[in-house]
């Protein structure tokens, strides 16, 4: 099942190839849980979802909590009279200044599928600043979400707002790990680290791999995905390396060549 969420760097087009590389375990962890892609198209007994975004994660909480009535109360905001630049702008607004966790969650839907490119960015000062999408009709993801829901009603499901090191501190033997960091960039305007107020910088890439060779060690696996690069193909001289093709770019659809990486 896709994600009702659109991601920059969804995970869903090569979720068989990711599946193919997961080991066996009990729980599954992913510190940078995005749109949730691998999360819903795999079946262990347990997962911990983290990511650094507390609108992600607040959002999936409020579905886990208010499903159905949560799904509808969403549903509102899918009007023709919403997919304006104006009305946008407003909500938009609200969003940034709301206290209401269920109201933020549904906005923050809203914003998602009818921002430019799905794009989940904020200033410095921590406000959702992408610009309108000028989509002629938005897509309501209803049927995802019910998805999305059922499984997290379904599966012993734990939601973390945490950075990725602290979330890889709280691993056990018999967990299984899979991280989606922010992208290293390809080229000088294409940064994919700037999505939340917190920029993932090549010291953090250095990092996610030290921690992730240190679990190996200790009987914990996983796997990483990455663009295709030289740092980080000189850091897997002892991984077995996938190449996958990904559409990166909104305008020429451009491929371009990605890294799974099994560290065990």
């Amino acid at each position: 099942m896709r994600p009702f969420l659109k991601w920059a760097g969804n995970k869903y087009k090569i979720v068989e190839d990711i599946k193919r590389l997961l080991p066996v375990g009990n729980r599954l962890i992913e510190p940078f849980v995005g749109s949730g892609a691998v999360f819903l198209n795999t079946d262990y007994k347990s997962y911990l979802l983290a990511d650094i975004n507390e609108d992600l994660i607040n959002l999936y909480r409020t579905l886990r909590d208010y499903g159905k009535d949560f799904i509808s109360f969403t549903k509102t905001f899918f009007t023709p009279e919403n997919n304006t630049k104006e009305r946008y702008m407003e909500l938009r607004d609200v969003f940034n200044t709301t206290k209401d966790k269920v109201l933020k969650s549904a906005l923050f839907v809203y914003l998602n599928r009818h921002c430019y490119n799905g794009l989940i960015r904020y200033n410095q000062k921590g406000e959702f600043n992408t610009p309108f999408g000028r989509y002629q009709k938005p897509y309501f993801p209803e049927e995802e979400m019910q998805f999305f829901y059922n499984k997290l009603k379904t599966a012993d499901v734990e939601l973390r707002v945490s950075t990725y090191e602290e979330t890889l501190k709280d691993v056990f033997y018999g967990d299984v790990i899979y991280c989606d960091p922010p992208y290293i960039p390809i080229s000088k305007t294409s940064n994919f680290t700037q999505y939340y107020q917190e920029k993932f910088t090549i010291l953090d890439q250095l990092k996610l791999i030290q921690i992730l060779k240190d679990l190996a060690k200790k009987g914990i696996p996983s796997v990483l995905s990455n663009h295709y690069n030289n740092l980080i193909i000189e850091n897997f001289e002892d991984f077995e390396i996938l190449d996958i093709r990904r559409t990166i770019s909104c305008k020429s659809r451009e491929k371009v060549k990605e890294i799974l990486a099994v560290i065990k």
